[in-house]
C-alpha cells in the first residue's frame, strides 16, 4: 500500500549551480502536488497536505497506469503553449469544476519525479535511477537537461518560462525537507510603483507598517497593483512611516476597487512616494505577483 503522509521534497534558493553532477528541468508555474495511483483510484495531495482529488479530473488519465504509483509533480494550466498561474487560479479554488470550466481551462499534470513504484520504496535511490522509473512509466514527462544550465536558464527567460530547478544526480528524496541537492532558480523583474495606502502589521510587526499598496499610474488615475509586505528590514519600516504619516487622507487614490480583504483595514495615503519592488511576473489582472519591497525612489 503506498504511504499517504508524505510532504514533497523542496528546493532552496540560490544561485544557478554549473559543473558536472547536475541535472536541471524547467520551473513549472503550477501547483504542487503527490499523486498516487492504486487500486483503480487516483489522489492528490497538495503541498501542504490538502487532497485536492476533485478539482481535477484530468488526473483520471492517470489510470492507465498498472502498478501502484506515488509521483511528484505540478499541475500546470498552459495558455499558448506556456504556464500561466494567473489561469490556473481559475481552477484552483473550485472543488469539483464542471465540464464548462474544465473545458476553457485544462489543467494537465508534469510529473517530475517517481516515489514508490510497486511494492517497492525509491526515496532512497538516486536522481537518475528515479527518473530512468519515471520515463519507463511513459508518461511524458519532459527530459531533464545535463548541459549548460547557464544556457538553458536564458533560454527560459527568452521563452518566458519563470526559471529552472537544479537537481543532484546522486540526490536522494527528503520529503518535506528543504535541500541544497535541489536549487530554485527564478526570473526575477524590477518595477517602481506608486504607494497608494499600507496597512499596520500583525504578530512580529504588531505596531509598525506590515504591508504596503501598490498602483501604477494610467490615463484613468491610479490602478491598484497588488500589495507587498516583504523586503523591508526595520530601517526601512521607520523611513516608510515617517514619510507616510503627512501623507494621510480619509478615501482611497485607486481608480478601481481594493480587493475588500486589504481595503477595510487601509490607511490611504496621497499617492506621491514611488518605490521600487522585484517581482516574478505580472499577472493577467494586473497585479505583481510575489513582490518584494527594493526601497524608496526619491528621484521619481
Amino acid at each position: 500500500m503506498l504511504p499517504r503522509d508524505l510532504s514533497p521534497m523542496l528546493a532552496s534558493t540560490g544561485a544557478l549551480p554549473t559543473g558536472e553532477g547536475w541535472a536541471y528541468e524547467i520551473k513549472w508555474d503550477g501547483v504542487r502536488a503527490l499523486v498516487s495511483v492504486e487500486g483503480g483510484s487516483v489522489r492528490a495531495v497538495s503541498r501542504n497536505g490538502n487532497d485536492i482529488t476533485g478539482a481535477y479530473p484530468e488526473l483520471a488519465s492517470l489510470l492507465s497506469l498498472t502498478k501502484p504509483t506515488l509521483l511528484d509533480g505540478e499541475l500546470v494550466a498552459l495558455v499558448n503553449g506556456k504556464p500561466s498561474f494567473a489561469a490556473l487560479q481559475g481552477r484552483m479554488h473550485v472543488r469539483s469544476p464542471g465540464a464548462d470550466l474544465v473545458a476553457a481551462t485544462p489543467v494537465g499534470f508534469v510529473p517530475f519525479d517517481v516515489l514508490h513504484l510497486g511494492a517497492k520504496s525509491l526515496l532512497d535511490k538516486p536522481y537518475t535511477e528515479r527518473r530512468k522509473a519515471l520515463n519507463a512509466l511513459d508518461l511524458g514527462a519532459p527530459e531533464p537537461f545535463f548541459g549548460d544550465g547557464a544556457e538553458l536558464l536564458q533560454s527560459t527567460r527568452t521563452q518566458g518560462l519563470e526559471g529552472l530547478v537544479a537537481k543532484r544526480v546522486d540526490s536522494t528524496y527528503l520529503p518535506g525537507k528543504r535541500s541544497p541537492a535541489w536549487v530554485k532558480v527564478k526570473h526575477i523583474s524590477r518595477a517602481s510603483v506608486v504607494v497608494g495606502g499600507w496597512k499596520a502589521g500583525e504578530g512580529g510587526r504588531s505596531g509598525q507598517l506590515g504591508s504596503l499598496l501598490l498602483g501604477v499610474p494610467s490615463p484613468q488615475g491610479l490602478l491598484y497593483a497588488g500589495h507587498v509586505g516583504t523586503g523591508f528590514n526595520a530601517a526601512a519600516l521607520r523611513l516608510l512611516a515617517d514619510r507616510l504619516a503627512p501623507l494621510a487622507r480619509s478615501d482611497s487614490p485607486y481608480q478601481q476597487e481594493v480587493p475588500r480583504q486589504h481595503a477595510r483595514t487601509a490607511r490611504w495615503v496621497e499617492p506621491v512616494i514611488v518605490v521600487d519592488v522585484e517581482f516574478t511576473e505580472w499577472t493577467r489582472d494586473g497585479r505583481l505577483r510575489h513582490p518584494s519591497y527594493k526601497g524608496i525612489r526619491d528621484d521619481l
